[in-house]
């Protein structure tokens, strides 16, 4: 096996093989193994998932396009001949380019369709290739070719030739988005509106700053605050309207969401308990209407929050702009992908201006021959040559006295040329008309010299021309502003409600019981104090043991102020704390351990009431405590002491024995 060298398909060298690869065995093997994935890969890269930033194309979009131009009539033609069309230049068969024709008709730009193409609203498929057409819009005719302009490069089985990047004036790799994963690389490109990165061009031209986002076919509200120039993420919002008291309407979804992914994203949720919703329609056809009611005495308004938070009405999009740049793949900002379609299109604009210069030239350059060799009576001159030679030396002589009226010399194809023109049009040959034609072509021709010495002025002049004529049709359709993140435990809905059966010593929200009903949401934990002292903090549990010595079951607050009265051994304590911290299912104490909880509530009551048991000699029976006048401390506190003697109970209101004429002291807490 002969030695191989030279570079891959993205430019990265092709090593020569080593020994062991050209005598054969396992590390031959694993040598040609290597080089063929890495032929592979720069492969997929460069010529199936990734665009030329050169003309913003992936290969099959671009041949798609050159065969819609060479079947150009202005007729719509069948997709399937189109298809096949493209098989001459396209190895990958028929459904990638069916599928990537309809993908480009449904963006609007370059391809105008006819029939069904699908439905990028709801996800309809488009009908068979056979039963649909499609055409160029006029602006992919006026904008995308240049045969002049054109390199080309023979096809996959060499019986044709196809371009390697079509002469695009248009910034198609911005406009249009795409979306591709290669061998150890991927690329996700986000699309923006046409005129807005016209407006940019114009910017660059005119050295000034500007700023693009994406703009997308479904609409919807976008908040860009995180989109770094194409190397960030942006995130997309539904348009949703309140229609009345009771129902809403979402008119606009999200890009890479359907109608169907979104009502089921709704019903998913609404199924794990995360909103409540009463009914949906979809009335969607050629314009996004999904009604959605509210359940009976709910505003409508108040599902907005949660729809936005647990449903796909809101969504996450990356961006990742790698292209291939002078054969090789570069990951670039929208900056620079747009400095550099616009250093591109000024230098397509230069080429196409020198390329009408030298046509003017030469046109001028024949009139001019025409109209000396008619007016000068040259052709006179040929009657009497009896060969070939004699006629051309004799036209040749002619010319000579007129030299300085064109621009090169007389070639023998320029000879040529004149010995076609007929008789009939030497004797009709009108003088003035023809020297209007000169002056017209002359015109033109200082017109475009004027171009080229002011290319600025005139790339600025085309662009502003594009946005003229496109703007109405192109306006941008999704709404950029800025929201705020929704907290899904913020507007969760309670749709659990957690009991205590004390009997069985059972908690949870599938326990039958009726005390401690607390409403939660799936992002509640749960707050449990027990008649010892100690406490906890759990996940929402359908069912839970916890015993018969619960006397407190709520959602955790770490600032809220608690209230609480216990007694451990025979002396008794108040005191107001909070909470703070607490790791999940981890046992804390807000009394000393072997503790007897007499009295827990959320908050601070007005007064507290004590009533110590009978005992001999015993002068006070029942006392009141003020408890704002204790401080607020930790669940670890002490708190402050109240009384040796038995206490009977602790209440926040009077309880039944209460003796309201008896004498009552107030509790002094030092």
């Amino acid at each position: 096996m002969g030695k191989r060298s030279g570079m891959n398909q993205i430019g990265l060298p092709l090593e020569a093989p080593t020994p062991g690869e050209e005598e054969g065995g396992a590390k031959g093997l694993q040598a040609r193994m290597d080089r063929s994935f890495l032929e592979y890969a720069s492969y997929v890269i460069r010529d199936r998932a990734i665009p030329n930033l050169a003309d913003g194309l992936k290969p099959v979009q671009r041949r798609i396009l050159w065969s819609l131009h060479q079947n150009d009539d202005g007729k719509f033609i069948k997709v399937a001949n189109i298809v096949g069309h493209s098989m001459q230049y396209h190895p990958h068969g028929d459904a990638s380019i069916g599928d990537a024709l309809v993908v480009l008709t449904n963006k609007r730009y370059l391809i105008e369709g006819q029939g069904n193409f699908g439905n990028v609203f709801t996800g309809d498929p488009a009908a068979a290739s056979r039963y649909i057409e499609c055409r160029l819009t006029r602006l992919a005719r006026e904008e995308l070719f240049r045969n002049e302009l054109t390199e080309f490069v023979p096809s996959y089985d060499g019986r044709g030739k196809e371009p390697v990047t079509l002469p695009s004036r248009l910034p198609l790799l911005l406009m249009l988005g795409t979306e591709g994963i290669a061998v150890g690389l991927s690329s996700k490109i986000l699309p923006h509106n046409f005129i807005e990165l016209l407006e940019a061009q114009i910017a660059v031209l005119r050295k000034k700053p500007f700023s693009l986002v994406p703009d997308f076919a479904t609409g919807g509200l976008m908040d860009a605050a995180g989109y770094e120039d194409g190397k960030g993420s942006i995130r997309v919002r539904a348009r949703i309207k309140v229609k009345d008291k009771s129902t809403l309407l979402i008119t606009e979804i999200p890009p890479a969401t359907t109608t169907e992914s979104l009502i089921n994203s709704i019903e998913d949720a609404t199924k794990k308990g995360k909103l409540k919703v009463r009914s949906i329609n979809d009335f969607t056809a050629e314009r996004i209407e999904i009604e959605i009611k509210s359940p009976a005495g709910m505003d409508a308004e108040t599902l907005i929050p949660p729809l936005y938070a647990f449903t796909a009405c809101e969504t996450s999009i990356s961006s990742r702009i790698t292209v291939i740049r002078d054969s090789r793949p570069v990951e670039m900002t929208v900056t620079e992908v747009v400095k550099a379609n616009t250093e591109s299109l000024v230098a397509l604009l230069r080429r196409e201006l020198e390329f009408k210069e030298k046509k003017l030239l030469e046109d001028l350059f024949f009139k001019t021959l025409v109209q000396i060799f008619v007016e000068n009576r040259i052709y006179k001159k040929i009657e009497n040559c009896k060969s070939n030679e004699a006629i051309y030396a004799a036209i040749y002589k002619g010319f000579e006295p007129f030299r300085d009226q064109y621009y090169r010399d007389l070639a023998d194809d320029d000879v040529e040329m004149l010995l076609g023109v007929r008789i009939r049009r030497i004797s009709l040959f009108d003088i003035d008309k023809h020297r209007d034609e000169m002056d017209k072509v002359r015109a033109e021709l200082a017109e475009t010299r004027k171009h080229l010495k002011s290319l600025t002025r005139y790339a600025i002049g085309h662009l502003k021309g594009l946005i003229k004529d496109y703007q109405d049709e192109y306006r941008r359709l999704t709404e950029v502003t800025t929201f705020d993140a929704v907290a899904a435990k913020e507007v969760a809905f309670k749709s659990f409600k957690v009991a205590y059966d004390r009997k069985k010593g059972y908690i949870g929200y599938k326990v039958n019981g009726d005390e401690f009903e607390v409403a939660c949401s799936k992002f509640d934990k749960l707050l449990l104090v027990f008649g010892d002292g100690h406490y906890k903090v759990v996940e929402l549990t359908e069912k839970l043991f916890v015993g018969q010595n619960l006397v407190y079951c709520a959602r955790p607050e770490r600032e809220r102020v608690f209230t609480m009265a216990y007694q451990i051994k025979g002396t008794t304590y108040l005191k107001r704390f909070k909470f703070g911290g607490t790791i999940l299912n981890k046992d804390y104490q807000c009394a000393p351990p072997k503790s007897k909880v007499l009295f827990f509530e959320a908050d601070t009551p007005e007064q507290i009431y004590i009533k110590y048991k009978p005992a001999p000699y015993q002068r006070i029976d029942q006392q009141v405590a003020i408890p704002s006048e204790l401080l607020v401390k930790s669940a670890k506190a002490r708190g402050n002491q109240v009384s040796i003697k038995e206490v009977a109970s602790v209440r926040s209101k009077p309880p039944r024995n209460w003796d309201a004429e008896a004498a009552t002291t107030k509790l002094k807490f030092v």
